[in-house]
C-alpha cells in the first residue's frame, strides 16, 4: 500500500514480527515453515516531481582538480563543459560523472551534452587561480 501527504512522501517504518497464534486464522500468514508473521505499518511513496539537473562536487576547484558531477539522466553525455571549456570526462553511471577542471576554464556554468538534451548547473562552479 501506499499513500502521500500534500504530495510529498514521508517513509514510515514497516515492521514485521511474531503474531500471537490466536490472533490469527489457523493457515493464515503461515511462511518459512509454518512460523506466523504479521506485518503492520504504512509504506509511503515520495515523488518530488525533479526535472533533470546537474550539480558539482565540490563547488570548485583549480585546473586539473577532480570534479564530481552528479544529477539526474546523464545516460551516454557527449560532451561536458566548465563555462563553455570543452572537459576530459568519465561516466560512472546514470547518476555520476567524474570530470577534470579543464585549462582555460573560468568560473560559470557546468553543461553536460546527453542524447536527451543539456543538462546546466543552477549554481557556477568556481574556478580558483
Amino acid at each position: 500500500m501506499s499513500k502521500t501527504l500534500g504530495g510529498l512522501g514521508v517513509a514510515a517504518p514497516f515492521r514485521l514480527g511474531r503474531a500471537p497464534a490466536r490472533a490469527l486464522p489457523k493457515d493464515a500468514g503461515r511462511v518459512n515453515g509454518g512460523a506466523n508473521v504479521l506485518c503492520w505499518g504504512t509504506v509511503y511513496a515520495l515523488s518530488a516531481g525533479l526535472g533533470p539537473f546537474v550539480e558539482t562536487e565540490p563547488p570548485g576547484g583549480k585546473v586539473g582538480a577532480a570534479i564530481k558531477i552528479l544529477g539526474t539522466d546523464l545516460t551516454d553525455p557527449t560532451n561536458v563543459t566548465f563555462n563553455g571549456t570543452p572537459a576530459v570526462f568519465t561516466v560512472e553511471g546514470s547518476a555520476f560523472i567524474r570530470a577534470t577542471v579543464p585549462a582555460g576554464a573560468t568560473t560559470g556554468t557546468v553543461r553536460v551534452v546527453t542524447p536527451n538534451g543539456t543538462l546546466s548547473s543552477n549554481v557556477p562552479l568556481r574556478v580558483a587561480p
